[in-house]
């Protein structure tokens, strides 16, 4: 049976469009897939309550994949200690060919079925973690080998990805099925499937950060304080909190080193 990644563009003789023809469907195709992503809500939100539990435990999250679906994995977890203030190491990505294939393709590194699990074990993966595969076509070997031993180690597992029935699905206790259809260019997942997994992981860790505790109303009350914008950006959230001016937010940010313990402070 033809994956659905796999399957004809609805378009064709690309090359004869013009650029605003391409561009036109393109957009055309991108806006059903936050539509694909509702309809699997449900799904998504039975592996945050899941991913919580686990990591008010000490368990963390990892993300395992190839090429674009690895790097997207890369991308969610990098951000998640910037933004919420979490160690390096709680939430963590991994891509079938190391670092290197971040910015370049390493030749059949997803075809070793054996390579994620050794990947997870430099980690030191436990009970308590979560092993969420990342694969469009769902039958990545690397992922589909890591999540089958992950399972017979007790360790839960979970995926994205765009093909119902794809192998993956049968190793994941939590599988999430994005179904977007054909992309644009026939094949290429960077394009509709890549998005969806963009969507679906931001809502993963953003929903998972907010259960730990890690947003207070709707601000980053931990994130670090890493560059000017964001001190600024903190400086302004401890104003509002404590209806104080600039000045006076901005000395007890820098007292304090987060936007939490800096209104904590003020308000004691």
């Amino acid at each position: 049976m033809e994956k659905i990644t796999e399957s004809p563009s609805p378009y064709n003789d690309l090359e004869r469009m013009s650029t605003t023809e391409l561009l036109g469907h393109i957009n055309t195709e991108d806006r059903g897939v936050p539509e694909a992503v509702g309809r699997v809500l449900p799904e998504i939100a039975k592996l945050v309550e899941a991913i919580a539990e686990r990591m008010r435990r000490g368990g963390r999250l990892f993300y395992l994949g190839a090429g674009t679906s690895g790097r997207l994995g890369i991308v969610d977890a990098s951000e998640c200690p910037p933004t919420f203030g979490v160690p390096h190491g709680l939430v963590v990505g991994l891509i079938a060919g190391g670092d290197r294939a971040i910015r370049k393709a390493v030749e059949f590194a997803e075809d070793d079925r054996e390579q994620g699990w050794k990947d997870l074990g430099e980690h030191a993966i436990g009970a308590d973690d979560t092993v969420v595969g990342i694969a469009a076509s769902g039958g990545t070997p690397y992922v589909v080998g890591a999540l089958e031993t992950c399972r017979r180690h007790g360790i839960l597992t979970a995926c994205i990805t765009c093909n119902p029935g794809a192998p993956v699905t049968t190793v994941s206790d939590h599988p999430i099925v994005v179904v977007v259809g054909p992309e644009f260019v026939t094949g290429s997942t960077r394009m509709k499937s890549g998005t969806a997994q963009k969507l679906v992981l931001n809502m993963i860790s953003t929903a998972v950060m907010i259960r730990l505790g890690r947003v207070k109303g709707n601000r980053m009350v931990d994130m670090q304080l890493s560059n000017v914008k964001l001190i600024d950006r903190g400086t302004r959230m401890v104003m509002e909190g404590l209806d104080i001016g600039y000045d006076e937010a901005n000395a007890l940010l820098k007292q304090h080193g987060s936007v939490r313990r800096a209104i904590d402070s003020g308000r004691g």
